[in-house]
């Protein structure tokens, strides 16, 4: 049998220690988490002050994220500018356009419009009931406002027409009112469009002629020259037209002496700009500047054609 004291000894020595080239690297895992749940607060907190409209916005590009970027236009603050969004005042036309103010400031002027043509309709009206001159035509003169503005309508009576019969011959009675109305009419700044209206009898040589057309015309052309003589400045007249028989007042009898008349409108500032722009409403963010001063179919060209 072997010694066993003559085995050699072997000492197992454990190193303890080392790793010490990757200990850190927990703590930039930790920063990353960190810088993530900052952005994440962040934009909890941007949500929450944002308003609802914003968010709608938000949601709406992230619906079709493509319709913005290739449509562009001021929503997306593009107008005018070369870069997209730019401009030196984004409340202006070269960047995004504060609708909300302009929306605002446009309600505020069409009521302060309203009112002063309602002032009106009650000065011409309160003028005809106190005016032993004026108080017997009381039953020819219709006045209203309408969405297009002050509405005033002097009518035929079986008895007491307008003009000569057939002609546009004016009658005295007929150049008195006229003249009265030319006086407040005066005191707005706002146009005026003339019309003249004639009943469905037929007249003349008929259509291929002389007609009501021409006749509804001439009497419009006749009311805008007495207006002006008694004293309304010809600049405010934006348009004078005959209608004939196209635009009875009274539907149910087309003949009747009513529907021959000179209906008077004083415009609101958004149908003068509609007539200037040839029947188109011009846009919100767009003025009207300049233009011809007597448009196609205004004062001293009277034109056969319904408005």
């Amino acid at each position: 049998m072997a010694d066993d004291s003559q085995r050699p000894i072997i000492v197992k020595r454990i190193k303890k220690g080392g790793h010490g080239h990757h200990g850190g690297a927990w703590k930039i895992a930790y920063a990353d988490f960190v810088t993530a749940m900052m952005a994440f607060f962040l934009l909890m907190w941007l949500l929450g002050s944002a308003s609802q409209g914003t968010l709608n916005g938000i949601a709406e590009y992230f619906k079709t994220p493509l319709k913005v970027a290739l449509s562009g236009g001021a929503g997306a603050g593009d107008a005018t500018s070369v870069v997209k969004g730019g401009g030196n005042d984004l409340t202006k036309q070269t960047g995004q356009v504060n609708r909300s103010s302009k929306s605002s400031d446009e309600v505020m002027r069409k009521e302060q419009e309203k009112n002063l043509l309602t002032q009106m309709q009650q000065t011409i009206q309160d003028r005809i009931e106190h005016s032993e001159l004026l108080s017997e035509y009381k039953n020819q003169l219709k006045v209203e406002v309408t969405p297009l503005g002050l509405k005033i309508q002097i009518v035929d009576e079986q008895n007491r027409p307008m003009f000569d019969s057939g002609s546009s011959r004016m009658l005295p009675h007929t150049r008195v009112l006229l003249q009265q109305l030319a006086k407040d009419l005066n005191t707005l700044p706002n146009k005026v469009s003339i019309s003249g209206h004639t009943d469905a009898s037929p007249f003349g040589s008929g259509q291929g002629g002389y007609s009501n057309w021409e006749l509804s015309a001439d009497r419009a052309n006749t009311a805008r020259r007495e207006l002006i003589a008694g004293g309304l400045q010809e600049n405010r007249i934006l348009r004078v037209v005959g209608v004939a028989a196209a635009n009875p007042l009274i539907k149910s009898n087309v003949f009747s002496p009513e529907n021959r008349r000179i209906t008077i409108m004083v415009l609101n500032k958004d149908t003068e700009n509609t007539i200037l722009n040839d029947g188109e409403k011009p846009q919100m963010n767009r003025e009207v500047i300049g233009g011809p001063a007597t448009p196609e179919g205004s004062a001293g060209q009277a034109s056969p054609s319904a408005p």
